[in-house]
């Protein structure tokens, strides 16, 4: 069975990038969100089994999107994402209940895979 994902981020030449990655790695990109309304409606609909979520979103931030949907019944892998480095969120990675963060210009197929799998 193919793991279905949901990508959010508020500019479209980047989802298509990240969509790319995405479907290389194994997923089917079920749906696309720009902002954290869409991405909290979208995921309570659909209930994807990774959402790949921007932290800078034009009506919210990820962080408090995390929390929401990580909130439910049977939540979905969470991976943020930011143009950032980890370091410039503090503990707010960790404390939004995502399994981890990678910046846009370190994102990968192998980075994906590893932190959907738990790696360290």
């Amino acid at each position: 069975m193919v793991a279905t994902a949901l990508l959010v981020d508020d500019h479209a030449g980047f989802r298509a990038q990240a969509r790319v990655l995405l479907r290389s790695a194994g997923f089917e990109v079920v749906a696309e969100a720009e902002d954290a309304a869409g991405a909290l409606e979208t995921a309570g609909t659909l209930r994807p089994d990774v959402i790949l979520l921007d932290v800078q979103l034009p009506d919210g931030n990820g962080f408090d999107v995390a929390r929401a949907v990580l909130d439910g019944d049977d939540p979905p892998i969470v991976i943020l994402i930011s143009s950032r480095e980890a370091s410039d969120y503090g503990t707010r990675i960790d404390r939004s209940g995502a399994r981890g963060f990678i910046s846009k210009a370190e994102l990968s197929v192998a980075a994906i895979t590893a932190l959907v799998r738990g790696d360290p």
